[in-house]
């Protein structure tokens, strides 16, 4: 991505220095998963993909669609990535659509095209938004909100198309068992956050019993073990609590949409290639997207390349036999096509507008004390504290004791977002 380096974005000279010996771990093990990831990836579009089908045959199916039919993928694409900055800005109102779009593309740029791509892209969503006055609360609650329900959705989403899929076909046994665990995942998530919202008893004791495993977790990935867990949750639950009250339906509805016009793109670009209803009913590609998306909840590579594309792939062409596959092929490459890379040079330009033409996207003045330059934002996060950014949290040491400062008006969780 020339022009701009996102990566010194994400990590600025101000982070905390960390000792020599644990940088050159880190630096190992982000190159043995760079390495990992490019092998797979490599084995995915060199092997696995021309299985099913040639290039040569998947270059055809997409050569013989009409312009009219290109039109609409591109409507359809369009219309996926407005959705997602429509959700961006139910979950964080203070903020306009044009800036959710810049957050937005600028650290998918980073996700899709970096290993780890996560922790840096929230570095990036963080420098963006803190320069538009946004402080660490709101971006804490935006983060664990919007995280939250995505995970609801993903967990929610096979259990959907297992109920429409019956409708046109009988599922396979993947299916119901995907179905079954999301189910089950989603039912006790959901409760842990109805008891969290509803007991303050719930959230302290839980903070207390998930202290001393992630202190456990951070000194095994040497880090920093500093937080107050139970303080963060009271402070998330009474944030989050507002939040949803005022705009929990707004979110729903916004989260949803942004998931199944994603389905929608995959949908135009089946039809595109000629695959008719009788040959992919929309009930069987909601559901290989759906247990696609459950699939590839942990990052394995970067945007989830190469498996989503083998995971479609193989779901769709089990229904179809050899003759369609390579449409089938086709459509899914092309799906990812539309999806995966224009975020990667719109999220370019969209660095370099809000880092030399601000103007543009935000046009009022960063408000007092929410300096632009996350690097000063990180050394002015409390008095005397230290913030260290690393994939995961960057947890802030706001006190000695871990605590966080303030009174009961302006409590602010430990958990800094990425």
């Amino acid at each position: 991505m020339s022009g701009v380096d996102l990566t010194a974005i994400a990590r600025p000279p101000a982070v905390a220095i960390t000792r020599p010996e644990r940088r050159r771990a880190r630096s190992g093990r982000e190159i043995l998963r760079t390495v990992a990831s490019v092998v797979l990836i490599a084995a995915v579009f060199g092997f696995a993909v021309p299985h099913f089908a040639s290039y040569r045959s998947v270059w055809a199916s997409m050569h013989a669609m009409t312009w009219a039919e290109v039109l609409l993928v591109a409507a359809a694409a369009a219309a996926s990535m407005v959705s997602t900055w429509i959700m961006i800005c139910s979950v964080l109102p203070s903020i306009r659509l044009r800036e959710a779009a810049v957050v937005n593309l600028g650290s998918n740029a980073v996700a899709s095209t970096l290993p780890a791509g996560g922790a840096l892209a929230m570095g990036v969503s963080w420098a963006m938004l803190s320069s538009w006055g946004i402080s660490t609360p709101e971006y804490v609650l935006y983060t664990l909100v919007s995280g939250i329900w995505n995970v609801f959705a993903r967990l929610g989403l096979p259990v959907l198309a297992l109920l429409l899929l019956v409708t046109a076909s009988r599922p396979g046994a993947g299916l119901i068992a995907a179905a079954a665990v999301g189910l089950a995942l989603l039912v006790a998530l959901a409760a842990g956050l109805a008891l969290l919202m509803r007991s303050e008893s719930f959230a302290l004791g839980a903070g207390r019993a998930l202290q001393p495993v992630l202190a456990i977790a951070c000194r095994l990935a040497r880090r920093p073990a500093s937080f107050d867990i139970p303080g963060s949750l009271l402070g998330f639950r009474r944030r989050a609590g507002a939040l949803i009250a005022a705009r929990g339906w707004r979110i729903t509805a916004a989260t949803a949409a942004s998931n199944l016009t994603l389905w929608l793109v995959l949908l135009v670009c089946l039809r595109g290639v000629g695959l008719s209803q009788a040959q992919v009913p929309w009930q069987t590609s909601l559901a290989a997207f759906a247990f696609v998306r459950l699939l590839t909840v942990l990052p394995v590579t970067p945007g989830g390349l190469g498996i989503t594309e083998l995971g479609l792939i193989a779901v769709l062409a089990a229904g179809v036999g050899h003759r369609a596959s390579a449409q089938v092929a086709a459509a899914v490459l092309l799906y990812r096509a539309v999806t995966y890379l224009p975020p990667i040079p719109l999220g370019a330009i969209a660095c370099l507008t809000w880092r030399h033409a601000p103007a543009l996207i935000h046009a009022k003045p960063a408000a007092a004390g929410q300096p632009a330059d996350i690097g000063h934002q990180a050394e002015t996060a409390g008095h005397g504290g230290r913030v260290e950014l690393m994939p995961g949290y960057a947890w802030a040491e706001t006190s000695a004791r871990g605590s966080p400062q303030g009174d009961g008006d302006d409590e602010r969780p430990a958990g800094l977002g990425r």
